[in-house]
């Protein structure tokens, strides 16, 4: 007789962001707050290693938080453009 196991429930993430490197000063506030999305590369400037690896509102936070707006937020099942505001 087989067990049922739980299915794992994969995370959903509506917001898509995108770092603007020409912004980016490498403050890092977006590696402190979303560690699994972002981390700074060689120059110091930031990237996205895995779009999905925090969740929406630890992304938003994180874009948020930079000091310069170096970080683009849109919801791709509207297109609208979260953060910044435009």
């Amino acid at each position: 007789m087989a067990v049922n196991q739980p299915q794992k429930e994969e995370k959903k993430n509506r917001y898509q962001v995108k770092v603007l490197r020409e912004k980016c000063i490498g403050a890092g506030t977006c590696v402190e707050l979303a560690e699994k999305t972002f981390q700074l590369d060689e120059k110091n400037i930031a990237v996205i290693i895995d779009p999905h690896g925090n969740s929406d509102e630890e992304k938003l936070l994180a874009a948020q938080a930079c000091p310069v707006g170096a970080i683009v937020v849109v919801d791709q099942e509207t297109g609208e453009q979260i953060w910044p505001p435009e």
